[in-house]
């Protein structure tokens, strides 16, 4: 599925097509973690009939409810919101898992989950040198050319820097939390986590 990103580019919205590649069949409800201005909560809505985005930047939740879409955007904290536990066929999220307690964060998307949901996150995280420099270099060279070639656009949510996790430990976080997940670490300086709750699982 295409992303109708209005011409818009940059790392985040580069791995847009992955989380909707990520929407399991029949999806009926889809949580957006971090939405920021609601760009991807407004594709996810192309396919899925109920979609939720939650963010805690004021800001942000303003532009989102400026435009016309029927996305229930929420101001609060994902953490401690009341949202009853696996009502989602879909949580997503984009750069936003390392502005919380990354354990914390994702056992609460798993919680959140129904049996048979997806989770479909695009990360940041710290890097290790020297193991990560060669990969890093690449990814900031391929990232120039996209900047070059597309532009690059400033999304209006504060942003956390250095990520406080590393791949690795994402990476271990994953597993331990998310067992059968899968992990994959991309070239423009992102990871992916992508799971498929079990049927049976009642958590």
């Amino acid at each position: 599925m295409a992303a109708k990103n209005g011409g818009r580019w940059n790392h985040n919205i580069h791995y847009h097509p992955r989380i909707l590649r990520a929407i399991p069949d029949g999806a009926k409800r889809a949580l957006d973690v971090g939405c920021g201005e609601g760009m991807l909560a407004r594709e996810l809505r192309r396919t899925v009939p109920s979609v939720t985005g939650i963010d805690l930047d004021a800001t942000s939740i303003e532009q989102a409810r400026e435009h016309p879409d029927d996305v229930d955007y929420i101001l609060g904290d994902f953490l401690t919101h009341p949202f009853e536990p696996a009502s989602f066929d879909l949580i997503a999220s984009v750069a936003t898992l390392h502005h919380m307690d990354a354990a914390t964060g994702l056992a609460r998307m798993r919680d959140l989950l129904r049996p048979g949901g997806v989770l479909a996150v695009v990360g940041l995280a710290r890097s290790t040198i020297p193991h990560d420099l060669p990969r890093d270099l690449a990814g900031v060279a391929v990232g120039t050319f996209h900047r070059v070639m597309k532009g690059h656009w400033r999304h209006p949510s504060p942003t956390v820097w250095p990520p406080p996790e590393t791949y690795a430990r994402m990476r271990a976080l994953a597993a331990e939390l998310l067992p059968g997940s899968e992990y994959r670490r991309h070239l423009l300086l992102r990871y992916s986590i992508t799971w498929r709750k079990p049927q049976a699982e009642a958590r």
